[in-house]
Formats: C-alpha cells, structure tokens, sequence
C-alpha cells in the first residue's frame, strides 16, 4: 500500500470507506425468478426421470487440426488472462468514480439499476458527481483508492490494445487452424445437449466429462462460444459507444445499444459476464482433474505430468505479480505511466477520433430533469463580488500571442453571435446529460483576436481551483476550438448561467470528456504549446490527477 501525504491521503483514502451493493427490486426479482425457474425445471426433470442420458462424444471423428492445443493457442490464453484481468480491475476503478449504472443517459440519482455506494444523493445541500465518488481497495481495483480514474484510465487503455490484437490473432488463427469446431455448435442438437448437461450441474452432478484435449462438453461449447464470439466483441463495441466523439457525431451509434448509458451498463453486465465465466472455468478445471487440464492447456500434452501444473501456477503467479507492480507504477512513477498512455493513443486519436466532426441531435423535449453538477464552486473573492452583482462587471481578458488583444464583457461577447446547441454531456467518472447551451462560437473569438501563426494552443483559465488545490485551466488545440460545436455558453437551458454550472462562462467542447470543458473562465490566452503552461501535461486535471490530454473517449 502507498504512504500518501496529508493531501493526497485526505483524497484517495476518506474517512468513510464503506461499501454496499444496492440493486433495483424488480431487476432483483426477475432475475431470481430466472435462476429458481432454471434450477425448479432441472429438479424436476431429475425427480421424475432421473439424470438425463448424454451421448458420448465422437472425439475420434474430429479433424486431428482440431485436437490439441497448439503453441500458439497456450500463448494467446495466457495473454487473454492477463489482459482481461487487468481490464476488469482497472474497470472496477473507473466504475468506483461513478458508482451508479442507468438504462437511461440522464443519470437523474434515483433513476439507476445499480449503486455500488451506501449513499443517496443528498436533497439538502449541493452534492457534486466528484463527492459519489466512492473508495475502491487495491487489492481489487487497480491502481485502487479514491479519486483515481485518471491512473485507471491509462492502464484500461493501455490493456485494451493488448486484449484487441490479441483477440483478432486468436480468432483469425482459430479458422486458419480448425480450431474454431472446438468453439462453433455444428447443430441445433448442442443446445439440447447442453441442457442435458446443466441438470447435471443444478442437480449436483458431474455430467461425464469428455478429455478436452479432444472435445469439450455441449455447455462448455457454448460458453466458450459466448466468451469469444459475443462477450469479447461486445466489450469493445460498448467501450466504443461511450465515446464523446463517437456519440457527438453518430448518435445512432449509441442508440444500437439502447443510449449511452445502456452501453456502460452493458460494459458492465459483460465484465461480470467473464468474472463469471472465469471462476466456473477455473473451478471445473480443479475438479475434473487438474494436472491434466494444466498440460492441456500449459504444455499442450494430455498427459499427468507435474510440470504444467507447475508452470501453470507460475503463471499465475506473474499475473498477480502484475497487480502489485501495476498499482506501485501507479504511484510512484505516475508521470511516466501517464505518457505511456499517450505515447500509444495520442496519434491515432489525433487521426481518428478527434478528426469527427461534433453535430446536435437533440431536441428540447431530450434535455435531461437534473444535471449532474460537478467541480469546486470558486472561492476567490474576485469571483464572489462578480458573482454578487450578476457579473455585470465581468470583463473576459484574451490575449497572448494575438495581434488584437480584447477585455470583453458579457453583453459584449454576446453580440459577436449567439447560437444554440442541444448536446450530450459526457464525464469522464461515467456519467452524462443532455442539456441546451447557449453561447458565442469559439471561431468568433478566434477572428476577432486574430492569433499569430505560432499560437497552436489556447488556454482556458477558471477562477475555480482544482482537486488538490491551484487555479484550474486547461488547454485546447486551435483546431477544436474551431469545430462548430466548440463555444463559450452563456446560457443554459434557456436561462442565464448559473453559479453552479459555470457562472459567467463555461467552455463547450462536445467531441471531449467535461473536465476540458472549464467552468468559471477567469480569461483565455494564445501560447504556443500546452508544454509551456503548469506542469506541461495540458490542464490542472493532466497535472494533478493524470487524465487525458485528448480525451475523445
């Protein structure tokens, strides 16, 4: 465990570390009634004609392409082992910063099938997505603690290119080798097997097992199947459909999953998906003879020699070793695991994602009943007296490297051409919202100051304080901020904006995560690189807390 400063300790490890799963009763019932119907259907068929005959499996008539477990199969399972397990803990992670999943992209509190917090949001006093945030430890999660998606965040990304080449290598070799009739049902017959098979199990009984080296069970079949076939691409597809980038731009795209928030909840319901399967999977190998089913599956020998128990072990061992050096990585070499990340993301996002075009698909009747408040209101006393007198005496310095540097006051900035855009609000902890905004495109600001050619980079400056303390800011390329859906809103849901969410003005950048989209704008400078601003990482999150410097997804 990490010895964390005053500061840090009072973010990542909070007094109350309590941890409880609440599930919504109807979701609750109609799942019991599924399993006790399953397990009521298989007790009676086992009363009334005993344990169902299952024809033995004709191993021999099998290709010999499929037999065995090839070298390149044993590797691939390894790496799928390593890889999901990082995912799923890094996941856990993530999930923590937002612990509430919805089949709705309103994330109204009380709307959600599932919270993982003993917490109800308060109705009294302000209570922001950042203080839901719940502890997570790390002998679960990685890197673990509280406040930590930004870390999670890297090693998610970072496993998923590994769990994605790896995946499109084993599947392709499945059908280049044969190996793929192991996985494939050949007959709508499997499934009636299949069934045969689970009453073995629901009655506690262990259906004759065939030698995997060969052939598996019609059950087994089929979940392998699922794994690879629907579990593996639907976890990538989901990811995928909680893009901002993505669902700005393609908003059917989300919708194939019934919204976004649909999406996470199906990311979700797949992690638990191979959770599930793998501690089955573990379980059946350990009773129906271990040191075999580790030759199998180590060594690629169907004998009982010790070594691929061994070896097997061994194996685990290193992914569990992983965990560790994940999570001291995290903290101790904080910086570099952040450019780790951005060494193996930030070009192709730059020639992918971030190339999609932002455009609204909502109307009025989308906007969302309650919108997730977030961030520190300011405390500064500048901020106070503005905001004491409507901000009538609000002045937007921006300058830097411009030829015409401006002070401009609300009424001022609203006559360079408001326009009106109904988006959805995705943050980086999880949750979204759809909201009107009203506002001045950033391109208005951009003629009007004309910036000098070297001026690549523009500063957003809030009067509000980051996490740990220090103004907040963050930067965006000249590039987004000319994107047609990039604008400085002065209005929200038709009304004036309010202290709350940004009050005099708030930065809106829809193909992005909300941590770019500064509250509070203090002013806006033109400066050359992001590297030449705070800690040079491109933002008051980048520094402190390690997230994105381009967050498209």
């Amino acid at each position: 465990m990490i010895a964390f400063d005053a500061a840090h300790k009072a973010v990542h490890y909070p007094p109350d570390r309590r941890f409880r799963i609440w599930v919504r009763p109807p979701i609750l019932i109609v799942a019991g009634a599924a399993i006790l119907s399953f397990l009521a259907a298989a007790w009676i068929e086992f009363a009334v004609a005993g344990l169902p005959h299952i024809a033995a499996l004709q191993t021999a008539a099998n290709p010999a392409s499929s037999h065995g477990f090839p070298l390149w199969l044993r590797l691939t399972h390894f790496l799928n082992f390593f890889f999901v397990m990082l995912l799923i803990r890094s996941g856990l992670s993530i999930l923590m910063d937002h612990p509430r999943l919805y089949f709705n992209d309103h994330c109204t509190p009380g709307s959600e099938w599932i919270r993982l917090t003993p917490l109800k949001v308060p109705r009294d006093r302000l209570w922001t997505a950042k203080d839901d945030a719940r502890y997570l430890t790390p002998l679960v999660g990685t890197p673990g603690y509280r406040h930590s998606v930004g870390l999670a965040r890297v090693w998610h990304f970072i496993n998923v290119h590994g769990f994605i080449i790896t995946g499109v290598f084993f599947v392709i070799m499945l059908f280049v080798t044969g190996q793929w009739r192991r996985l494939a049902p050949a007959s709508p017959e499997v499934f009636g097997q299949a069934w045969k098979v689970a009453v073995h199990y629901a009655t506690f009984h262990l259906p004759p097992e065939p030698n995997g080296f060969y052939a598996y069970n019609a059950l087994q079949q089929i979940a392998y199947f699922l794994v690879v076939f629907v579990f593996g691409p639907l976890a990538i597809l989901t990811g995928l459909a909680m893009s901002p980038a993505v669902v700005n731009r393609f908003p059917w795209y989300a919708r194939l999953f019934g919204g976004r928030q649909t999406a996470r909840s199906l990311h979700f319901l797949t992690m638990l998906g191979f959770v599930g399967f793998i501690v089955v999977h573990v379980g059946l190998v350990a009773i129906t003879g271990f040191v075999r089913n580790m030759n199998h599956i180590v060594l690629g020998t169907d004998d009982l020699s010790p070594w691929g128990m061994v070896l097997g072990l061994a194996a685990i061992g290193l992914v569990v070793l992983s965990w560790v050096v994940a999570h001291y990585l995290s903290w101790l070499h904080s910086r570099q695991v952040q450019h780790a990340l951005k060494l193996v993301t930030y070009p192709m996002e730059l020639i992918t994602l971030n190339r999609l075009i932002p455009r609204k698909d909502y109307t009025r009747d989308d906007i969302s009943p309650r919108f997730w408040p977030n961030g520190k209101l300011p405390t500064s006393s500048e901020w106070r007296q503005l905001a004491d007198h409507d901000f009538r005496d609000y002045r937007l310095k921006i300058g830097g490297l411009v030829e015409n540097a401006v002070e401009l006051s609300l009424a001022e900035i609203a006559i360079l051409g408001e326009t009106v855009q109904i988006t959805m609000h995705h943050c980086i902890q999880g949750w979204s919202g759809i909201a009107e905004w009203g506002g001045v495109p950033m391109s208005a600001i951009v003629s009007l100051v004309r910036p000098k050619p070297e001026a690549r980079t523009v500063v957003f400056y809030s009067f509000g304080e980051g996490l740990y303390g220090g103004a907040y800011y963050d930067t965006q390329s000249i590039e987004n901020v000319l994107k047609p859906e990039c604008l400085l809103a002065l209005h929200m849901n038709g009304e004036s904006l309010s202290e709350v969410y940004g009050a005099p003005l708030r930065l809106r950048v829809e193909n992005q995560l909300g941590y770019k989209m500064v509250k509070w704008i203090e002013r806006i400078e033109f400066v050359v690189s992001e590297k030449n601003v705070g800690q040079g990482e491109g933002g008051k999150n980048e520094d402190d807390e390690y997230f994105d410097l381009l967050p498209n997804i």
